[in-house]
């Protein structure tokens, strides 16, 4: 890495950081602002919610096209520009068109930031030194989100809304922050994996057919959609429901357990890193699965099993804390398989695509666990234990699409160095 890409990486990272702090002030207490603090009710919270993947998954099918076409800056500045003035507007509101309003402004914006985010980061990044810095960009936003709702907490005051537009402000302005930053960056390009366009000749084709003709990025897709829906899409609905409805769990509790998550994540991710930076990609993900699925016995025995309510509370802060070592994995496993698969004219439409599987997840999750996990508790697990199991078998299925070096960059960049072995040659003998 040059020392202009250090540079620029350091501003990336550093506006990462501050815009997840600024979310982590509103992120929690949003369904309460809407509900209660406005008086519109639970419904129309649920409809803001729904407001913002709706907004995501609009934008997101064109943004990739404009970040490969006039560069990820633009987008970024215009994503986060449009998220400030939508959080601005959500502290202001008091109807239910302004709330929709605003919400749709700040969904649209929080969505395109984060394949112009991960654009840049494949720009100031080499293939060997991609895994760390995307590892970095997960423990930053996750680091941001936790300080930021933890002295947002001491900030609001539900008797008083204009707490709220402190909150509110604080997102706006981080965002704007953001947006100065991503302006003052200048970016380099990096050299892409050798191999990474598709063989089939449709890389030269552009656009969604390329995409769609891509084997492996189509199987990452999948797998994506699934680890999404098994996990993220499941945290604040069907999890949270399971565990109130069928273990009993103290809404305090559901607090406590998403702690438990934030701190394995800040904890671990390093050493986490350093164990699975030299392994294959498409092994560590099958672990994940495997990790995720005893998480999901965890959470069976805290709903299903006869223990004590403190052995129930314990098992469910468990389980979310298991989540959390997994998604320590995925961090730098999953973004730099998404940018080294990607043919350099189209890293922007690979990002934007996988963050369009992300939001698609997150939306039909909710809508599928949220009813099974408050009243088919043992169905409900076991039927996470089976998509956790397949997203081992996804896994290593997508292995096989994979170059040596898409699937273990850096113990190939170092024997390389190392024996003078020309890439074609290790490629095959690992093959």
């Amino acid at each position: 890495m040059t020392r202009a890409m250090g540079a620029a990486m350091r501003r990336i990272q550093m506006g990462n950081a501050l815009s997840a702090f600024g979310i982590g002030f509103t992120v929690p207490y949003l369904y309460v602002y809407v509900a209660q603090v406005r008086d519109l009710g639970a419904s129309t919270a649920g409809v803001v919610l729904a407001v913002f993947a709706v907004a995501a998954l609009v934008v997101l099918p064109f943004t990739g096209r404009v970040i490969d076409r006039r560069g990820p800056l633009p987008v970024l500045v215009g994503g986060a520009v449009s998220a400030a003035v939508g959080a601005l507007c959500m502290g202001l509101a008091s109807t239910t068109p302004m709330v929709l309003l605003s919400a749709a402004l700040l969904g649209a914006g929080t969505a395109v930031v984060q394949p112009a985010l991960a654009t840049m980061i494949v720009w100031c990044s080499t293939p060997t030194t991609r895994t760390r810095a995307f590892a970095m960009q997960f423990f930053l936003a996750n680091l941001g989100l936790g300080i930021g709702g933890l002295i947002g907490g001491q900030l609001v005051d539900e008797s008083r809304p204009d707490s709220f537009l402190l909150l509110f402000s604080i997102e706006a302005v981080m965002f704007l922050v953001l947006a100065g930053i991503g302006a003052s960056v200048r970016l380099p390009r990096s050299a892409v994996i050798p191999g990474t366009v598709p063989q089939d000749g449709s890389g030269s084709k552009g656009g969604l057919r390329a995409l769609l003709g891509h084997r492996a990025m189509v199987q990452l897709c999948g797998l994506g959609f699934v680890l999404f829906f098994a996990c993220y899409g499941q945290f604040e609905s069907g999890l949270a429901a399971y565990g109130t409805e069928a273990a009993g769990i103290q809404p305090s509790t559901l607090g406590i357990a998403l702690a438990a998550n934030t701190a394995v994540i800040v904890i671990a991710q390093f050493v986490v890193l350093r164990l699975v930076e030299r392994r294959r990609r498409s092994r560590v993900i099958a672990l994940v699965g495997l990790i995720w699925a005893v998480a999901w016995i965890v959470a069976g025995y805290a709903g299903l099993g006869h223990g004590s309510r403190t052995m129930a509370t314990a098992a469910f802060i468990s389980t979310y804390a298991l989540f959390g070592l997994g998604e320590a994995m995925l961090s730098p496993t999953l973004a730099p398989l998404v940018a080294d698969l990607a043919p350099e004219s189209m890293v922007g439409q690979y990002n934007s695509a996988f963050a369009l599987v992300k939001q698609l997840a997150l939306a039909v999750g909710p809508a599928v666990g949220g009813p099974m996990g408050a009243s088919l508790h043992a169905p409900y697990i076991l039927t996470f234990i089976v998509f956790s199991l397949g997203i081992s078998g996804l896994a290593l299925r997508l292995g096989r699409q994979l170059t040596a070096v898409q699937d273990r960059p850096l113990p190939a960049r170092s024997r390389v160095v190392a024996s003078g072995v020309p890439v074609k040659d290790l490629a095959a003998a690992e093959q």
